[in-house]
């Protein structure tokens, strides 16, 4: 868990990019299949991680992974009801913009035009579902961890600290 929530006592479980695992092409090359099946596994931890701990953080959520499916291939309209529901489920997501180009590691794209249309893409459907989201600014990027925890804190999520005896 990460060590600010621990220090506070935060019982806590992250949800890690299940993209990671597919055993389908994903990014560039991706298909129904593969976004399919990170969205399905994407949830099924998140169900798991729900079931264990309080306090639960994604490093991405289903819409991010839905995102590439739209890329790929258009809405696909048996999905939407579950990304619609399954987002809405969120206490609160936070937009981490993209700053830099990403260092190839054999998964992640590292194409810019590939990332910038998902990053476009994503904004796009968070305006047009009508999905807030806490946008970090790119400029301030050695303050994020303060600004989500600020707004962690102010929608009553924590601090979370056992009482000295």
């Amino acid at each position: 868990p990460p060590p600010r929530l621990k220090t506070r006592d935060v019982a806590v479980e992250v949800v890690h990019e299940v993209a990671r695992r597919c055993p389908l092409p994903i990014n560039e090359e991706t298909s129904v299949a593969a976004q399919s099946w990170i969205l399905h596994a994407q949830i099924a931890e998140e169900l798991v991680a729900l079931a264990r701990y309080p306090t639960v953080i994604c490093d991405r959520s289903i819409l991010d992974n839905y995102v590439y499916l739209l890329l790929a291939a258009g809405r696909q309209e048996p999905l939407e009801p579950l990304v619609q529901a399954w987002t809405a489920g969120y206490d609160l997501l936070v937009h981490v913009p993209v700053i830099e180009q990403p260092s190839p590691d054999g998964i992640r794209s590292a194409d810019p035009a590939f990332q910038l249309a998902v990053e476009d893409r994503l904004r796009r459907e968070l305006t047009d579902r009508g999905i807030g989201a806490l946008q970090l600014d790119p400029g301030r990027r050695s303050s994020w961890l303060d600004v989500v925890e600020r707004e962690v804190f102010a929608r009553g999520f924590g601090p979370i600290q056992l009482p000295l005896l």
